[in-house]
């Protein structure tokens, strides 16, 4: 049972926790020197003090510190968590914080471009298949001798390039053993899950892909057994269905529907906006047959109605693929996907599009057929036609 020490202030007595009690009650991996280390930014104010010396914490400064793990949980650096904790509400309204804010966004956006610049670096190092390999040691070298502080250093690295590139002249791309060198540990994952990943990362050339992407647990099994039984695949706009692997979905006998089925749609914002425009298309969502597949990869307020339809019970899909792209509805209906009760692959914050969506429903599908040598799709989608 938790020690709790009271000291009398102003005739009231009032509850205290040790700093070791605070890091139990707030939990989140925080330690007593994470702690200290706030009090040395400012992040907590300085602590109470018992007459042994030892820091004592209220209740309110427990709500501070959940604050404080909540928003680092978010992505928030120290710097930017401080300001957000200091800042008046006033100065909220007159935008003086999202000021800052912005401020301190393009100040990381300009860290995050020389990290790419410096992972792509290294890319062009540990990225390269085994033929490449008989360079790599010389490369290695001669990088310990570069001096690029004069334009003269500068020309020579662009040589050293252009000589390091011109084995890739003679043989074709080996993505695989790529891939070996750059992606992070994912012992933890199933084979179809590291498989379906590597497909998404190759589809967008970003390795940081694989940390943001997330298939809830028996997603997996769900599309798998689905896809068995030929249920019906839905995508959210012509795009993402043109780039489903239709030859296997005809051949295990999964009819394929497009919810917006309009040809004109060429981005999210056309998808965005002919969804808020036109009942027809939320009325047809909420029709849709149970146990199929959605696949979204383009309009967030799409993936949104489908997460409401799903709590109302109107709808029950086996598995929902929703990677659509926007920087702030996108982000919201991933999360209220993640909080549903169906299976579903996602992909965190901003990262998404219908390519990426259409390639982890076919990664799926490749895991149980062989690609067949044939279009007899294209006699499925004739039949239907007919009999439409």
């Amino acid at each position: 049972m938790s020690r709790l020490l009271s000291i009398k202030m102003e005739g009231m007595v009032s509850k205290h926790f040790t700093i070791k009690e605070l890091t139990e009650i707030v939990g989140g991996g925080i330690t007593p020197r994470m702690v200290r280390h706030y009090h040395q930014l400012g992040l907590l104010p300085e602590a109470l003090r018992s007459e042994a010396n030892y820091r004592l914490y209220s209740q309110a400064e427990v709500q501070r510190l959940r604050r404080i793990v909540a928003l680092k949980l978010q992505g928030f650096q120290l710097s930017h968590i401080r300001q957000l904790l200091e800042t008046e509400p006033e100065a909220v309204a007159g935008n003086k914080l999202m000021n800052q804010l912005q401020l301190q966004y393009r100040s990381v956006m300009q860290q995050l471009v020389r990290l790419r610049q410096t992972a792509v670096a290294l890319e062009g190092l540990l990225g390269r298949d085994r033929s490449c390999l008989t360079t790599q040691a010389e490369a290695l070298a001669q990088l310990k001798l570069f001096q690029v502080e004069t334009s003269e250093g500068i020309g020579e690295l662009k040589h050293f390039w252009n000589h390091l590139d011109a084995a890739a002249d003679d043989h074709p791309e080996a993505f695989e053993e790529s891939l070996q060198q750059l992606l992070p540990d994912l012992s933890d994952r199933s084979e179809i899950e590291v498989d379906l990943i590597s497909k998404l990362v190759l589809a967008c050339g970003d390795v940081s892909l694989a940390h943001f992407v997330r298939v809830s647990k028996g997603a997996i099994a769900a599309a798998r057994n689905t896809l068995k039984a030929g249920y019906q695949i839905v995508g959210d706009v012509p795009a993402v269905v043109a780039a489903l692997d239709r030859t296997r979905l005809a051949h295990l006998g999964c009819q394929v529907e497009t919810l917006i089925d309009d040809p004109h749609i060429t981005s999210a914002a056309d998808a965005e906006q002919v969804f808020w425009d036109k009942q027809a298309w939320k009325e047809k969502l909420q029709q849709l047959k149970e146990g199929c597949v959605l696949v979204i990869g383009y309009a967030p307020s799409v993936l949104m109605s489908v997460c409401e339809a799903i709590e109302q019970g109107k709808i029950q899909p086996a598995l929902v693929i929703g990677m659509p792209i926007g920087f702030s509805h996108a982000p919201v209906a991933k999360r209220r996907l993640a909080l549903s009760s169906i299976p579903y692959i996602t992909i965190e914050g901003t990262f998404g599009g219908g390519l990426l969506a259409a390639i982890a429903l076919n990664a799926l599908v490749e895991s149980l057929l062989e690609k067949p040598d044939c279009h007899c799709y294209l006699e499925v989608e004739h039949h239907f036609s007919k009999l439409a």
